[in-house]
């Protein structure tokens, strides 16, 4: 007589982005993430590659700051949205160097 297989619903890419997202903010190691998750680590890397690759242009939306507030204000700064919903934000003395690394890597 012959067992039923329990087959594992496959992760869509949009599961996919968010588990890297999740890794990326995590501060963790691929291998530890993967192994807390019960992931294998070339599924990871084989999604994380498929969608860096088929990626859009990184698109910035302008956020505009709330009202200043009564307290000493700090040092003008920028904030950029991501598509993924990240933010990314950028101190006013951030060196032009540094920004413009950081903003190759995203197109990437």
């Amino acid at each position: 007589m012959a067992e039923a297989v329990e087959k594992k619903a496959t992760p869509n890419p949009e599961q996919w982005r968010e588990q890297i997202g999740e890794h990326a903010r995590s501060g963790m190691s691929v291998r530890r993430f993967c192994k807390e998750r019960g992931i294998a680590e070339h599924l990871f890397f084989y999604w994380r590659k498929r969608l860096r690759s088929g990626q859009q242009p990184v698109r910035f939306a302008l956020v505009e700051r709330a009202a200043a507030s009564p307290e000493p204000s700090a040092p003008a700064g920028l904030e950029l949205m991501l598509t993924t919903g990240e933010r990314l934000r950028i101190g006013a003395g951030v060196d032009a160097a540094t920004l413009r690394t950081v903003v190759e890597v995203l197109r990437k």
